[in-house]
């Protein structure tokens, strides 16, 4: 069963370099790049951890106790739902903007507002947490403000990106040929 989700359209793979949105169909929301090793590891990790639950919700259930059974099978449906969350989250384009996917939030910026996006040096959250870290991350400047009130849409330290330089290279080659086709001109 193909997950849409897990990975990247296979045209990016396939694509020239000089072609850089090689997609006929544009206005569907996709991912510039691969979920990276740190990310499919933690999802699994909690896949993992639901399937003992959901066993778990069986024993009990069978024991005898069918609410707690219950509640058991619905602490394994919220495991499974952080997993395919933490699995979409990410930075997403189409042709009506460029949307930023956190695990309780969703932003999406129009085009309209994007005026450019830059790979600058600075330190960077190491895999979302406080601890940071020199890094590159790529910002969205906006249309009457530069990048304030938007965080970083991808670092070199994130999930996506934490050993993988090149990866991390090529998805901001990605996402810059967007904006420059599809974004404000200054």
């Amino acid at each position: 069963m193909p997950l849409p989700f897990l990975t990247a359209d296979r045209a990016f793979d396939e694509a020239a370099d000089d072609l850089a949105l090689p997609f006929d169909d544009r206005d569907r929301w996709r991912r510039p790049y691969r979920p990276g090793p740190w990310r499919v590891g933690a999802a699994a990790l909690l896949l993992l951890l639901s399937s003992y639950v959901l066993a778990a919700a069986v024993i009990i259930t069978f024991a005898g106790t069918l609410s707690a059974g219950a509640v058991c099978f619905a602490a394994a449906l919220l495991v499974i739902a952080c997993a395919l969350r933490l699995l979409r989250m990410g930075t997403w384009v189409s042709a009506r903007g460029l949307r930023q996917v956190g695990f309780l939030t969703t932003r999406t910026v129009p085009w309209e507002q994007v005026v450019s996006a830059r790979t600058v040096q600075q330190p960077v959250r190491w895999l979302g947490l406080p601890r940071t870290v020199q890094g590159q991350a790529l910002v969205v400047d906006r249309q009457g403000r530069a990048s304030e009130g938007l965080p970083p849409l991808m670092t070199t330290h994130n999930a996506d990106f934490m050993g993988r330089p090149m990866a991390f290279d090529r998805a901001a080659d990605t996402v810059e040929a967007w904006v420059a086709e599809y974004g404000r001109r200054p």
